[in-house]
């Protein structure tokens, strides 16, 4: 018994040294990042973490309900798609046909209106943000230079880098985009308490505007180029240009690092539901037109949805890209396997929201199930 309560002590005394050395080597967000992930029997963030985070709303306008098409949910989902699913925990699956509700079904429990986190589908929201700062006169245009709006980037080939740059990912930072090691920066900008320190703290090592390099960091910073440009909170800014004007039908969350510094996390975490999410699908497929009013400008959409770099023809600004036979689709991705999939010339928007997109983790490239998902809807709206 006296062993037991020496080593109790111990153990004890060892824990609150690691949580010193946690503190002096400024890694405490690992804290965080234990209580909120890893101890609730996760490797990585999950679709409701936003609940345990720092949240700011985004408050809808008068909604505009999607109509349901003439053959709505005639069709059932495929043996394949079916398998899939199960499988890879889908919650929600969307075909929108002619701007009109194909089919839809929602699994796991959740349900049209089931708040679920974007994670990196947000990404095309801040471009499209960019986009709209630009039309209004709050940027020049794309080649404005980041070190307008944050001077700490304005050495040497910091000085170089553009808005444009961080739109298309192609920054030239240091930043390493790993998902599953506690001890990387999107781990630590996922969970720290202050984004902006961590951002900051950034280097520019390859030349900007040369070459497209997945960075979760070039959109954060681009959300603080918008706010600088606007004087806006990016949150208040998303309400006010697009979750209103769309007509979404819910109100919506947005994860910031903390109630003191409000820095929303640009790089993911608006929390919503597949046909609110599939809104700005359409916007970008109707060349940023809404019910007849131009909300985004038609050239600025139809350059992000074009490659800027050849050899990268999966990424323009904001949006991926992929050609599958005959057809182009351009979507918006997001961890886990968020998609909004936009095939402009059927008129065809797939959603699919769900825990996992399979065995392949891959960051920055696509995965298979994507494939899957895209030829079953086809295979369904063939029926």
């Amino acid at each position: 018994m006296k062993f037991l309560k020496k080593l109790f002590k111990w153990l004890i005394v060892l824990f609150g040294l690691l949580i010193i050395v946690l503190y002096i080597t400024d890694t405490d967000y690992i804290i965080k990042a234990v209580r909120t992930v890893y101890l609730k029997g996760h490797t990585t963030a999950y679709l409701e973490d936003y609940k345990k985070f720092d949240n700011q709303a985004i408050d809808n306008g008068t909604p505009q309900p999607w109509p349901n098409h003439k053959l709505y949910n005639t069709v059932k989902e495929t043996e394949a798609l079916n398998t899939i699913n199960k499988a890879n925990g889908t919650i929600a699956y969307v075909i929108i046909k002619n701007d009109s509700i194909w089919f839809e079904n929602y699994y796991d429990g959740f349900n049209a209106n089931a708040k679920s986190n974007s994670f990196s589908m947000a990404k095309s929201y801040v471009s499209g943000l960019m986009g709209k700062a630009i039309m209004e006169g709050y940027i020049k245009s794309l080649d404005q230079p980041v070190s307008d709006f944050l001077p700490s980037y304005s050495e040497g080939l910091a000085g170089k880098m553009t808005v444009g740059d961080l739109s298309s990912m192609a920054s030239g930072t240091t930043w390493d985009e790993e998902y599953y090691s506690p001890f990387s920066i999107v781990t630590r900008a996922y969970f720290d308490d202050d984004l902006e320190k961590v951002m900051l703290g950034l280097k520019v090592n390859n030349e900007p505007g040369k070459a497209f390099k997945y960075s979760s960091g070039d959109t954060q910073m681009l959300a603080m180029v918008i706010e600088k440009a606007t004087g806006k909170k990016m949150y208040n800014y998303l309400t006010e240009s697009f979750w209103k004007p769309l007509g979404c039908e819910n109100p919506t969350l947005w994860q910031v690092d903390s109630d003191d510094h409000d820095l929303v996390k640009a790089f993911c975490c608006i929390a919503s539901n597949a046909k609110d999410f599939a809104r700005f699908g359409k916007l970008y497929k109707d060349h940023g037109k809404w019910n007849g009013k131009q909300i985004l400008d038609s050239a600025f959409v139809a350059k992000s949805l074009k490659p800027r770099f050849p050899k990268s023809p999966m990424y323009g600004y904001g949006w991926w890209l992929k050609r599958i036979e005959d057809k182009d689709f351009f979507m918006m991705r997001g961890h886990l396997g968020q998609y909004v999939i936009v095939e402009p010339n059927d008129n065809i928007i797939i959603v699919r929201l769900g825990h996992s997109k399979g065995n392949n983790n891959k960051v920055g490239a696509f995965t298979t199930d994507i494939d899957t998902y895209i030829k079953e809807a086809y295979k369904m709206l063939s029926k």
